[in-house]
């Protein structure tokens, strides 16, 4: 079993990039009128016909982009928000972890290409702030309920999502190390160059690896511009070897606007495939990104231009 985890860890080091799922929340909600503000967010969806429908459809549409292109791919089970405390809170049990990581393997099977399945873990509070982040040794107490479920669901690799704070982060991975399958973090950054608590991308990933039994196959970020991203890594603190070597991947917004600005917007905030897309190739050319991804404001247009201009 350990021989197949490391697939993901392989597939990073022997391809020049890698596929990763545009936006499925706010298209979720837009193109589909699905209700994801629930306890557990968008856990639940596979348990309602609609849900189960949408998801199939935007994950296909993603595949086939990976399969024309001919790149490997990587999707994440909608489970940044089934902690324990939340799972319990809405009335669910442990399956909802194991039925996840089931329907998003089903799909797996027919989709013909290399593909890996990420159980995506969150932290306990808000994503965009902080607030309510929690101690290194309350972080691992928190995470390790669902590391576990994920572990014994098999899970190709796991992927921490938006994570703002490093004392947090470092608890979750520690319990990502100790499952001993290949696992991701990607972090809530700003222009400044820094995680939302004030701490340096270089000294976060430095301060990660330091603290771990297994370190990361790489850190990224998520949900933000190409263009904030770059500017952060700008930063003459960031222009270190950790960070040119260890943060590799973006899930990227195709708006620029700031997480208060973006959080909650009424109307969708977008740019074009073309603009987005040059955005991101600056990302692969002079930080010489491997993973590229979607986030809000992106669908299968975006996720296309960029999966052709990798190819070129």
């Amino acid at each position: 079993m350990k021989t197949d985890l490391m697939n993901l860890k392989k597939s990073f080091i022997s391809h020049p990039f890698i596929l990763m799922e545009g936006a499925l929340g706010e298209r979720l909600k837009r193109e589909y009128g699905l209700d994801i503000s629930g306890t557990v967010a968008m856990a639940d969806l596979i348990y309602q016909e609609q849900g189960r429908i949408a998801l199939r459809k935007l994950w296909n549409e993603y595949i086939d982009i990976a399969r024309t292109y001919q790149m490997p791919f990587i999707a994440t089970t909608p489970t940044r928000r089934a902690n324990k405390e939340r799972v319990y809170m809405a009335g669910y049990s442990d399956s909802i972890i194991m039925d996840n990581v089931e329907f998003l393997r089903e799909i797996k099977k027919t989709s013909g290409i290399e593909m890996y399945i990420g159980g995506l873990m969150g932290c306990k509070g808000d994503a965009y702030t902080g607030e309510g982040a929690l101690s290194k040794e309350e972080a691992i107490d928190f995470h390790h309920w669902q590391a576990n479920l994920f572990r014994l669901a098999n899970i190709d690799f796991l992927y921490a999502g938006i994570m703002p704070e490093l004392m947090e982060t470092l608890g979750m991975a520690t319990v990502m190390s100790d499952t001993d399958i290949p696992y991701i973090i990607s972090f809530t950054i700003q222009k400044d160059g820094k995680l939302i608590d004030g701490h340096t991308i270089n000294y976060a990933i430095r301060f990660i690896d330091d603290n771990v039994s297994n370190k990361p196959v790489c850190y990224m970020t998520n949900c933000v511009h190409p263009d904030i991203v770059y500017q952060a890594l700008s930063h003459d603190f960031n222009q270190t070897e950790s960070v040119r070597m260890r943060f590799m991947g973006i899930q990227a917004n195709t708006s620029a606007l700031s997480y208060n600005e973006l959080d909650g917007a009424k109307e969708l905030q977008t740019s074009s495939p073309v603009d987005w897309a040059k955005a991101m190739m600056k990302l692969k050319s002079d930080y010489h990104f491997k993973i590229f991804g979607g986030c809000c404001g992106t669908d299968n247009k975006h996720m296309e231009e960029i999966a052709k201009r990798m190819k070129q």
